[in-house]
């Protein structure tokens, strides 16, 4: 029991220190672990623990994994995205295939052996991908959304790799009997007899799924109790995965089919949240037991070979990446982001590796090779994204950039971005009798506005140039809605500095970004959801039955007491250089809630009494107003242009 204990509390503390630290440093979860797992591979030795049967425990979470992708699945949304599955993602699990089993060939493999190392390099890291175009805010432009229909792709191309692969074996062993050679239903059938037996297993789970899912969760659900619905997913996961075992399939195969099944379900949510901290902490897991088995004897004594194999399979996959990305006429900015974002193998390798060793489809010796090309690829992804976005974009976006319109002349309103805000303000203010000029650095935006007849004009407005051409120096107003925070930030820095009497109105992002722009010189602050979530707050409370008055009262006094908040905070984040954990900022932060806590202690739950109690406490909100001129709530009165 000790030993269990203490091998538990290894593997969780392991995790819990790397993978935030990986996480912080941009390399991704995925790479937390595999590190983790190498720290902690010298006290596995000492500890003569055995990794490989971890390794097996640890694959459920691939079977948990492959469930949660068949259920993000659904048909009708497959079919929308049919052209680029096809296209993209199957040319690339395709020609990347092709071209790694030549390769593998030409260097003296047989041709099975180079087609399941090709199978397991083919595929590239979901996890590291779409976390980094998700963080740096690219998933939604072409070369995003290119790149998740070719991981969408390899995660269900696994499913047929998993039951094809098998027919490669050197012997007779299947991956389910090396991993337990005992209980089986196909065992003494004949060839038809164990095909009818795998059809009817497979019948079994999408009747099942399609029929008794429901009656069975409505029927756990009058029990009340929440575990019992944990017990009834793993309950169903586990079954699953046993059923296909037992005929000799997959059973990633098996729980993939039922997640597909149940996609449309009603419980599908309920399912998702309940196996999806089981799938987390059980990959965790596997990718620790894959870090701990990292042979690095072998990649001392074949260093070169190792690293020239790693560089050779991106540049083969950036190569077929590319050559896809130039058929299916994306942007060149987002070819590049397409074809290195993708160069690396993924974490589905390992998950293959494991498979293809234990049916006796590659040696050892190769697969310990593999093993290394597919964890050094991974952690060289950084790298390429940092590659991509200080090497090749800055001279991609140079050499093919639009043009910038001509500006035809000066206007007092200068809008800097038309999306879902600019284009609201720029028809309130064209309703007022104004005519602003908006510019935009989307092509596509700009464009859709000219198919209706809308004006606005293609550039920077970052630039001063572009600003100096849209007649910044002669402008009443400059209305900053551009998405980009940083860029939002340098904007009104530079045009409060250059061209101090232009009255600026900033959109926030959150409260820190309000604070950055009053720190830029901005006065006239809207953060972008904050109107919204007052105007939400306000019909809940009707809704629980608070009259339209008194609910709009509250409403009200909520807006006076944050805005005052917000005035009183935006001088000392300034005074503290934007750092939010410097003392000043962390007590002036403590007391106001103290004075909000007083206030509700006193009065009950109320809104609307903090500028007074701030004034008493010496932070007069008015005298902050008149020195400042700010406005950063609907009822602060705006400096007049």
């Amino acid at each position: 029991m000790t030993s269990i204990l203490l091998l538990t509390f290894l593997f969780l503390v392991a995790g819990v220190v790397a993978v935030p630290l990986a996480t912080r440093a941009g390399l991704g979860s995925v790479l937390g672990y595999l590190i983790a797992g190498i720290v902690i591979s010298p006290a596995l030795h000492v500890l003569n623990v055995d990794v490989e049967q971890i390794q097996h425990f640890a694959e459920f979470g691939v079977v948990m994994m492959l469930f949660l992708v068949g259920l993000e699945l659904e048909p009708a949304k497959l079919w929308d995205m049919r052209g680029r599955l096809l296209g993209l993602g199957g040319g690339q699990v395709v020609l990347t295939m092709a071209a790694v089993m030549a390769a593998g060939i030409a260097l003296g493999l047989t041709w099975t052996v180079a087609l399941a190392a090709a199978a397991v390099l083919a595929l590239s890291s979901t996890a590291i991908v779409l976390q980094t175009l998700t963080e740096k805010g690219v998933l939604k432009s072409d070369g995003g959304q290119a790149s998740f229909a070719v991981l969408l792709t390899q995660d269900i191309a696994v499913i047929p790799m998993l039951a094809l692969l098998p027919l490669l074996a050197v012997s007779g062993a299947g991956a389910a009997d090396s991993h337990d050679a005992g209980l089986s239903l196909v065992a003494d059938l004949n060839g038809w007899q164990t095909a009818l037996a795998t059809v009817a297993a497979i019948a079994a789970v999408v009747i099942v799924g399609r029929t008794l899912t429901g009656p069975v969760f409505r029927f756990i659900a009058k029990a009340d109790l929440r575990e019992l619905f944990v017990a009834a997913a793993l309950m169903m996961v586990v079954g699953i995965a046993l059923l296909m075992s037992l005929v000799g399939l997959s059973p990633a195969l098996g729980t993939f089919i039922a997640g597909v099944v149940l996609a449309s379900s009603d419980y599908r949510h309920e399912l998702e949240s309940d196996i999806d901290p089981f799938r987390g902490l059980l990959l965790g897991l596997f990718f620790m037991s894959v870090g701990a088995g990292i042979n690095f004897v072998l990649l001392y004594d074949q260093f070169a070979l190792i690293i020239g194999l790693t560089l050779g399979l991106i540049a083969i996959k950036a190569l077929v990446l590319f050559g896809l990305a130039l058929v299916f006429r994306l942007r060149p900015t987002d070819r590049w982001l397409f074809s290195l974002g993708l160069a690396q193998a993924g974490e589905f390798g390992f998950v293959l590796l494991s498979f293809v060793v234990a049916g006796d489809i590659l040696p050892q010796a190769l697969a310990d090779q593999l093993l290394l090309v597919v964890a050094l690829s991974m952690l060289l992804t950084p790298g390429l994204f940092i590659f991509h976005d200080k090497v090749i974009l800055p001279r991609a976006a140079k050499g093919l950039a639009r043009e910038q319109d001509t500006i035809d002349g000066p206007a007092d309103i200068i809008i800097a971005g038309h999306g879902r805000v600019g284009g609201i303000v720029k028809r309130m203010l064209e309703g007022g009798g104004f005519d602003p000029t908006v510019i935009d650095y989307s092509a596509a935006q700009i464009d859709t506005l000219r198919l209706y007849g809308l004006r606005a004009y293609f550039g920077d407005a970052t630039r001063p140039d572009m600003l100096e051409a849209a007649g910044i120096r002669s402008a009443k107003m400059l209305i900053v809605t551009i998405d980009d925070r940083e860029k939002a930030t340098q904007l009104v820095a530079y045009v409060k500095e250059h061209f101090p009497r232009v009255h600026v109105i900033a959109r926030a992002r959150d409260r820190h970004h309000v604070y950055e722009l009053f720190n830029a010189g901005c006065r006239d602050i809207i953060r972008e959801t904050f109107d919204s979530s007052v105007r939400m707050g306000r019909s809940a409370l009707e809704a629980m039955g608070v009259s339209h008055a008194d609910a709009t009262d509250m409403a009200d006094g909520f807006v006076d007491d944050d805005s005052a908040r917000l005035i009183v905070m935006a001088p000392v984040f300034a005074e503290v250089k934007g750092d939010p954990m410097d003392p000043r900022y962390l007590d002036k932060t403590k007391a106001l809630i103290g004075l909000q806590d007083q206030v509700f202690a006193q009065n009950g739950p109320s809104f609307g009494l903090m500028r007074a109690r701030m004034k008493d406490a010496g932070d007069d909100v008015d005298e902050i107003i008149r020195l400042y001129g700010v406005a950063l709530s609907p009822d602060d009165e705006v400096p007049k242009v």
